[in-house]
């Protein structure tokens, strides 16, 4: 999580929601990113869909099943919906989001029987951090 906080700190220099991913296979970091949607004007440029996009050239497959997932936000339904069509096997996040939070807090896509592919959830690591970065970004954007 000490990476993607970092990367977190990134997007926010850069302007950006600050909220860093990383990807992980056998421990070995395979892919990041930092939001990039003001820079790329683009509405798919989450932290956890490039860093996906990623690590899935990096194999040169798509299905990411012995993959982690480490990001400072809890994904959004985009980025769940990325994560499921993946196969990513493990997701583990800091800060929840009561707004748009889709691993448990506000929806939950990662156990839904009625999808094809289930997620483990590591919930809250580092929270006070990544909760911190994105309260001072906000603060900053009012004044």
């Amino acid at each position: 999580m000490g990476l993607a906080l970092k990367e977190a700190e990134i997007a926010a220099i850069e302007g950006e929601v600050p909220v860093g991913a990383y990807v992980f296979v056998d421990g070995e970091v395979v892919a990041k990113a930092h939001n990039e949607r003001e820079k790329l004007c683009n509405p798919l440029a989450h932290a956890e869909c490039t860093a996906l996009a990623r690590a899935a050239a990096a194999f040169g497959n798509w299905r990411l099943h012995r993959a982690v997932l480490v990001v400072t936000l809890e994904p959004c339904l985009m980025c769940m919906g990325a994560l499921l069509a993946a196969r990513v096997p493990l997701l583990i996040y800091g800060a929840h989001d009561p707004r748009a939070g889709a691993a448990g807090t506000l929806y939950d896509l990662t156990q839904d029987p009625r999808l094809n592919h289930s997620i483990s959830v590591v919930r809250g690591v580092r929270r006070e951090e990544s909760s911190k970065l994105l309260r001072e970004f906000f603060e900053g954007r009012r004044q």
